[in-house]
């Protein structure tokens, strides 16, 4: 494994760090900073086309020692590219979907139980699409502060919060081979802290980098 060095850094006391613009320094720790880096840009929506829309959600709670992700572990399915990977709750949008960010509560109700429609809506990231199938993809943020107990349906095998801190931690993110659709594959990734899962790899990876670099923008001032 090669290690990749990314642009930010974390410290010990469970405050994110990341570097801010020329140099200063940002600390964003709350849902507040967040909505409002998330309202003060304008994400990218790609023209529709013949790739399939898929929605998911980033959703995020205050843990003991600052920001936590949800994530999960996929439940392995024969004949599914995603089998055993990790990701975040989420799925095909469907025609009698009103919006992607519908579909994305909607898969997040089904797949481990959670409402998000009590949630607090943070907002949404930038558009990506598939690098190896024709699938496109939204992200919509959410925070929660009440506990989560997750009940998870057949297509999840677990889920699981992963701080920040692990997250933007240089040693964790390597270079690493992959099997996808019978190929293998260069990817970067990051290790996350929980023994015997699968690196993160793939669309989630890169929703999760671009979401840390959502963070790096400067936090808005106040009234």
């Amino acid at each position: 494994m090669s290690e990749v060095v990314p642009r930010w850094d974390a410290i010990d006391d469970g405050e994110l760090i990341l570097d801010g613009c020329k140099g200063q320094r940002v600390i964003m720790a709350n849902f507040d900073d967040i909505q409002c880096a998330l309202a003060n840009r304008e994400p990218g929506i790609l023209p529709a086309d013949r790739r399939r829309l898929a929605a998911v959600a980033l959703i995020l709670r205050k843990g003991t020692v600052g920001l936590e992700i949800l994530f999960i572990e996929r439940a392995r399915h024969a004949g599914d590219p995603w089998s055993g990977d990790l990701g975040f709750p989420g799925g095909k949008v469907e025609a009698e979907d009103a919006d992607p960010r519908f579909a994305a509560e909607r898969e997040t109700r089904e797949e481990i139980g959670l409402d998000l429609r009590c949630a607090r809506y943070l907002g949404r990231l930038d558009e990506i699409v598939g690098a190896t199938l024709p699938v496109r993809v939204t992200c919509f943020v959410y925070g929660v502060v009440e506990e989560v107990e997750p009940h998870l349906n057949e297509e999840v095998h677990d889920a699981f919060w992963v701080r920040l801190a692990d997250l933007v931690d240089p040693g964790r993110h390597v270079e690493v081979p992959v099997r996808f659709t019978g190929k293998i594959l260069r990817r970067p990734a990051i290790r996350l802290p929980q023994p015997g899962i699968p690196v993160l790899w793939g669309l989630t990876y890169r929703l999760v980098t671009q979401f840390l670099k959502v963070l790096n923008e400067p936090i808005c001032s106040g009234p």
